[in-house]
């Protein structure tokens, strides 16, 4: 296989290009054969590679977009308004072939629409999904849609189950388990939406669909892929975060109350590290827009360096599963 090379936004985020570029130049240390493009406004981006000692420019590559999408930009200003964004820049290093990945921390709903204007979509498939790792009991869940479609149709979540179902293969889950997130694992729970894509689901050839998951079984590790329309899975997913956060706090605070509780909290201190490790948002940054025709992974927003850097990896890794081919391929049999 080929060097893998990505396209990085880097213009986007909450912490803009000082954070991205420190996560790029990190990511090139820790895998030699990467090579990346940084997209944005060229003079600051090489201000800020010119501050680190050691990089390897034959393996970083800067293109200038001289504009920016905004976090808060509505998708169609984006689309229609500014055609030299880092954003539009990238994906279209994408399109091209130039690149095989495009990873970004901007817009969610302007990189939606770009990527799939720029990109289009797989056949057969109306709507991209977001999916992400979240953590469980048994290991990860791949959860999806995380926000980009916040309307769904039983054919929209039928067709999210499927790519889903690839996409866990691709990271090495043998027959992952496919659930559909309910309000109630009975057949009369749910909305009509939900209760449709059950029945389309039960009928699917070789997809190991096992019915509905309710929230708390999401967290026992009772699927492996777990299916919802964009507004309950970010909801799932934020709630997850802000959760894992607070109980980290929590714990942090009860080993701080006296000198018993400190004592007992140094002896704890490895156990907890290695749990707030595994549980920390930053570790399972990344989303990926499955069915485009192309690799797109949003980074979330207010991520730092360690969580863009989980973004890159995470292009890097389809890049190597080779995934929307082999979402193609399984999407053709079964839509």
């Amino acid at each position: 296989m080929s060097a893998p090379i990505i396209a990085i936004d880097a213009m986007g985020g909450d912490f803009g290009p000082r954070s991205i570029v420190q996560a790029s130049i990190a990511c090139l240390f820790a895998t030699p054969s990467l090579h990346l493009t940084l997209v944005g406004q060229a003079p600051l981006l090489e201000e800020l590679i010119a501050r680190h000692s050691g990089v390897d420019r034959s393996r970083l590559r800067v293109v200038n977009a001289s504009e920016v999408i905004t976090m808060d930009e509505r998708p169609s200003q984006a689309l229609r308004s500014k055609p030299d964004s880092s954003m539009r820049v990238a994906l279209g290093l994408l399109a091209e072939g130039q690149v095989q990945a495009c990873v970004s921390a901007g817009n969610t709903g302007a990189l939606m629409a770009l990527s799939r204007f720029v990109l289009k979509t797989l056949p057969g498939i109306d709507r991209p999904a977001m999916i992400a790792a979240i953590p469980t009991q048994r290991g990860y869940c791949q959860l999806l849609d995380l926000g980009a479609n916040v309307d769904c149709s039983a054919e929209n979540l039928y067709q999210f189950a499927v790519m889903g179902a690839v996409a866990a293969e691709a990271l090495g889950v043998p027959r992952p388990r496919v659930a559909l997130l309910n309000i109630g694992t009975e057949d009369i729970k749910g909305n009509q939406q939900v209760k449709l894509a059950a029945t389309l689901l039960q009928a699917a050839p070789g997809l190991n669909y096992i019915g509905f998951v309710e929230g708390d079984g999401v967290y026992r590790g009772e699927a492996d892929v777990v299916v919802c329309d964009g507004f309950v899975g970010n909801i799932l997913l934020k709630s997850s975060e802000g959760l894992a956060t607070m109980i980290g706090a929590r714990i942090e605070s009860l080993f701080q109350q006296n000198v018993f509780t400190r004592v007992v909290g140094a002896l704890a201190l490895p156990m907890l590290k290695r749990l707030r490790a595994d549980l920390a948002p930053a570790r399972h940054n990344g989303a990926s827009f499955l069915g485009l025709q192309g690799i797109v992974v949003k980074s979330h927003g207010a991520a730092g360096v360690q969580g863009f850097q989980s973004a890159i990896q995470r292009a890097l890794i389809e890049i190597q599963e080779n995934l929307p081919q082999r979402l193609g391929g399984r999407l053709e049999g079964l839509l």
